[in-house]
């Protein structure tokens, strides 16, 4: 607690040299005596031999007295005789009949607590941790002495949250039900991380950066960080996993808001609101200018079916419109009970006159709308996009739109927000925009507040937070063992639902562990909430882990079943294959499906590292990494040569090769791996060659 010197005797021209600024320690407690009845500091100890300290409390600091070390300096400057708040360094020069002994201030660290007894300032200590020490001179030369600043606190037991950036007020009152609530607003980062030594929660928007460093300077005491929405990019997930601290999130509040959002766009676009707007505010009267179009038996396709889209598709059917639907995970009954067709992606945006985007911004759906999916629409499409920028290729909208592809857009988000200035995107005279205002009403702002304020408060008690988006802690010991299989899993389940052909849903998933151990011996929920994980992450924003897997699965309607295969042999090794088998669907590689009608695949780990070891009813060994392409073929020679040679030809590197097979010269199965994605025309000619009767590209 005591700092290196006074600031008023280390001042030079107004400045305070860097030894004579306050100990951050002084800080952090200073904030927290918002929060204390009482503080005390000890007298001075003199000939400190014992390891106990003697207990005699001295001055009394009110409640949110502001302690630092002026106010130290100020009690010890009135002892006679005082004491000069100065490091040795500052007395260096004086002379040496002026040199004196040190006398060593020493200050407790360990403050943080809740003591089991408010009334003693007693126990034991032992030096030199939990301390540390600053040395001091003092006026007369007596010997050198040592006092031990000290403090104990009367606290409050409830935890702390600090909400960093304006919450609705609804949750503010949920959270003051149960913690100290510290409403600090527009923190610097260096503000921030003195303060979250204090705290046990943080709540934040999106302005509101935590990076490693927060979570290093909590020292392990913070717990959870809420996000109040559903974007998790300002929130470092790694560190906080490390860290041991949750993340969570506000995903469903603002579903309304969002669908409201997407429909004011739709209808505003399709009837030119914010042109003629403009136009009437700036003098003119041009009606012939501004005619619409309208929406009755107008073709919408909502791309994306989670809860925003499905929403939408509702208002929109409200309006007279033929809604149809693109999602590789909705449910067909839960689509067909509300009216909608769900379509491959191909057809919903040729036969589309309306498209309203709701998918997630991931590496699959990254500029997903470009200048290929844009020759591939209606002339006159209108494009409404509510979900994520980076979905759309901006340039190659722009260039759609100046050929007359694209008649209209509505636009609430960008790849970079705010936008350029001189964005020709957001200039265009028919682009609406907004600045990112879907979930921007009163009620979404409230809801989204209760939400994440449920979610602090219920991981604050230890429970299992449904929204959370990080992984938590594993035993060691188990994570080591099951590494290899975890990894094994997301990828068999990323492989298993790009086979799965677009309008299929996916609903019933089985999954097969083959080991030698008991069930009591494996314990597979985090295979389980892995391979949920491999399953949906994919085409989706979620994050998912081994405590939100099932609350995401049961939401998308996605039913896991799992069985085991108890074998003979060692139960040294926790599993001999894995297998992932979806059904009631179809397959973009109908080989991919097994003897009883579902996709099947099957992966072993090999050499620590994930092998896949059966498509279908085909054996095939293949390192899962990089990206594969599968083909079905006529077993005859040359075949292997012939695609070789055509990705050679595009520089695209094979990594390895495996040819599987039932008998000979009769069909066989061969799978490639490659380092960089081959170009569409070098996979419509390897789909050529005449041998070859399917294939497919699948990245893992």
């Amino acid at each position: 607690m005591a700092g290196k010197g006074g600031v008023e005797h280390g001042k030079r021209n107004g400045n305070v040299p860097p030894e004579c600024r306050p100990n951050p320690l002084i800080l952090r407690l200073s904030e927290q005596l918002n929060h204390l009845d009482a503080f005390w500091l000890a007298d001075v100890i003199r000939n400190f031999k014992s390891s106990s300290v003697i207990k005699q409390p001295v001055s009394k600091f009110e409640k949110g007295k502001h302690v630092n070390d002026r106010s130290i300096q100020e009690h010890f400057s009135q002892r006679n005789p005082p004491f000069d708040f100065r490091t040795p360094g500052q007395t260096a020069g004086r002379g040496k009949e002026q040199e004196e002994p040190e006398m060593a201030a020493t200050s407790s660290c360990n403050l943080m607590f809740t003591p089991t007894k408010p009334d003693s300032l007693s126990w034991k200590l032992s030096f030199p941790s939990p301390f540390t020490t600053a040395n001091f001179t003092r006026r007369q030369n007596r010997k050198a002495e040592r006092f031990v600043v000290f403090a104990t606190v009367f606290s409050d037991p409830k935890p702390t949250v600090l909400v960093a950036e304006k919450l609705g007020e609804a949750g503010l009152e949920l959270l003051k039900t149960y913690a100290n609530v510290d409403c600090s607003y527009n923190l610097s980062p260096e503000e921030l991380c003195t303060k979250i030594s204090l705290c046990d929660a943080l709540i934040v928007r999106s302005g509101t950066k935590v990076t490693r460093e927060v979570f290093e300077m909590s020292g392990g005491r913070l717990k959870v960080v809420g996000r109040a929405g559903v974007g998790i990019d300002n929130v470092d997930l790694s560190a906080a996993t490390e860290h041991g601290c949750l993340v969570v999130n506000a995903p469903t509040a603002n579903t309304i808001a969002a669908a409201e959002h997407g429909i004011a766009l739709l209808t505003a676009m399709a009837r030119n609101i914010a042109q003629a707007d403009a136009s009437i505010k700036s003098g003119k009267w041009q009606r012939g200018k501004y005619v619409g179009v309208s929406l009755v038996e107008k073709t919408l396709a909502v791309m994306g079916f989670g809860k925003v889209g499905s929403e939408v598709a509702r208002r929109a059917k409200g309006l007279g419109m033929h809604v149809i639907a693109h999602d590789p995970y909705a449910p067909a009954d839960r689509a067909h009970a509300i009216g909608v067709d769900l379509v491959t992606f191909e057809e919903a945006i040729s036969t589309a006159d309306f498209i309203s985007l709701h998918m997630p911004l991931t590496p699959a759906t990254s500029k997903m709308f470009n200048d290929e999916a844009f020759s591939q629409m209606k002339k006159g499409i209108r494009i409404v996009n509510v979900a994520r920028g980076g979905v759309i290729d901006e340039e190659a909208l722009v260039r759609a739109l100046n050929s007359g592809i694209v008649a209209q857009a509505a636009l609430d988000v960008f790849t970079e927000e705010p936008p350029p200035k001189d964005s020709k995107l957001v200039l265009h005279e028919n682009v609406t925009v907004t600045p990112h205002l879907g979930a921007s009403t009163t009620e979404a702002q409230e809801g989204v507040a209760i939400e994440v304020a449920e979610a602090v408060v219920g991981a604050l008690k230890g429970e299992l937070a449904a929204t959370a988006v990080n992984a938590p802690m594993v035993p060691a010991e188990v994570l080591s063992e099951l590494a290899p299989f975890v990894t094994l899993s997301e990828k068999l389940a990323r492989l298993a639902v790009q086979l799965v052909a677009g309008g299929s849903g996916v609903q019933l998933v089985k999954v097969t562990y083959a080991s030698a151990r008991g069930p009591d011996d494996l314990d597979t929920r985090l295979l389980r909430a892995m391979i949920i994980k491999g399953l949906i992450e994919p085409i989706s924003g979620v994050f998912i882990n081994l405590v939100n897997a099932d609350f995401n699965a049961k939401q998308r309607g996605l039913r896991i079943t799992e069985e085991r295969i108890l074998l003979d042999g060692s139960p040294a090794n926790p599993l001999e294959f894995i297998q992932v088998q979806i059904a009631n669907v179809e397959s973009k590689f109908a080989t991919a499906i097994s003897d009883s009608g579902e996709i099947k695949v099957e992966g072993r780990v090999k050499d620590g590292e994930p092998h896949l070891t059966k498509v279908g009813s085909f054996g095939v060994d293949v390192s899962m990494e990089g990206s594969l392409i599968l083909c079905r073929q006529v077993d005859q020679p040359g075949m292997i040569g012939s695609v070789g040679n055509i990705l050679g030809e595009e520089n695209v590197n094979v990594s390895f090769m495996s040819v599987g097979r039932i008998t000979p010269r009769k069909q066989a199965v061969m799978t490639i791996g490659v380092d960089e994605e081959p170009s569409k025309e070098a996979l419509q000619r390897i789909g050529e060659i005449p041998a070859i009767e399917e294939f497919v590209f699948l990245k893992l």
